[in-house]
């Protein structure tokens, strides 16, 4: 198959605005991508192993969560100890601690989401079903969102508590080999732990954005006794009260694309066929475009596989997904 030698495809372009974005938020991406073997025409078996998450993925994730640990800590020393550090990290904690066992149930209770099994959606569950035994994980519940809008997420906190929810325009719009793509890439986000990963990240985000408001406030009233110069101590407060936030939200942001980009490709080699992927994304986002899913919001639209609302130039700047021109031209790259 010739590929464009274009870096975008006939009617998507990426504004110019963006790039410094996205270059910042995708370097090192590029180790998310994998080669794939060929024999007789198709890539190896997935059954000579288990899909496993890429390390160099993991490891990038890792090292931004530890950024974020990083900010906290700074943040704690301007403030003046760690106290005011400890009780922002416990609720912090306890609120994603439920988001993390809970989220499953409010997500699908949020987009009405209804069961489906075998009876009333063989060609789904017969994909669903194959893909799990590729994968070597336990076959999750399968749910129905009735909406026109095309699309699919994930959720569940391990492959033993997963489910799977599809909207009834992607079963309509998507032929089976895209459909086999797109479901791919969503059981890859549960056996990547991306669940585990987004809950921690919003943890440690939340402790940031909490310490940034109490900054604030800290920077009202002069800051904190005891600093010998006063007029740089509260110059300190102000710039990390606004700083502390945008950086957290801006590694949130990375880490999100960075498990975006490895579940593109684990599920491309468990469905063998980068290019099924490859195909649902056009027709997913054009069709997201023309009709964005009305009942979506900004706190869940980071599950979907592609995003579910209408994308301006501010919320492309802040998208937790990548630009879809990328994930296409690696996607095609790993057909080569």
């Amino acid at each position: 198959m010739r590929r464009s030698s274009s870096n975008t495809f006939p009617g998507w372009s990426v504004p110019r605005s963006q790039l410094w974005l996205n270059y910042w938020l995708e370097t090192g991406a590029n180790a998310c991508s994998f080669k794939t073997r060929r024999k007789g025409g198709h890539a190896d078996s997935a059954r000579e192993r288990p899909i496993r998450p890429n390390m160099a993925s993991a490891l990038k994730t890792t090292v931004l969560l530890a950024v974020l640990t990083g900010l906290i800590m700074l943040i704690g020393g301007l403030l003046g100890g760690h106290g005011g550090m400890e009780i922002a990290f416990i609720i912090a904690l306890a609120m994603n601690f439920f988001s993390y066992w809970f989220s499953d149930k409010l997500v699908l209770r949020a987009y009405g989401a209804q069961p489906l099994d075998e009876g009333s959606a063989p060609e789904l569950y017969s994909i669903v079903h194959e893909l799990a035994q590729e994968a070597r994980i336990p076959m999750p519940r399968l749910y129905l969102i009735d909406t026109d809008t095309p699309n699919a997420f994930a959720t569940g906190r391990n492959p033993n508590h997963a489910a799977v929810a599809v909207t009834r325009g992607i079963m309509r719009l998507c032929t089976r080999d895209e459909l086999k793509g797109v479901l791919s890439h969503e059981l890859s986000h549960v056996i990547n732990r991306d669940i585990l990963v987004s809950s921690i990240a919003a943890t440690l985000a939340g402790v940031v954005m909490m310490l940034g408001s109490w900054l604030r406030w800290a920077a009202i009233f002069g800051g904190f006794g005891g600093r010998d110069d006063e007029g740089r101590g509260g110059l300190e407060l102000i710039v990390m009260a606004i700083l502390a936030p945008f950086a957290a939200m801006l590694i949130q942001l990375a880490i999100s694309r960075t498990r975006e980009y490895a579940a593109d490709a684990s599920g491309a080699r468990l469905s063998h066929h980068p290019l099924y992927l490859a195909s649902a994304l056009r027709k997913l986002e054009m069709a997201n475009e023309r009709m964005p899913m009305s009942d979506a919001t900004p706190a869940t639209a980071h599950l979907f596989i592609v995003n579910p609302l209408r994308a301006g130039l501010f919320a492309r700047l802040f998208s937790t997904h990548p630009p879809l021109e990328e994930r296409i031209r690696r996607l095609e790259r790993m057909a080569v």
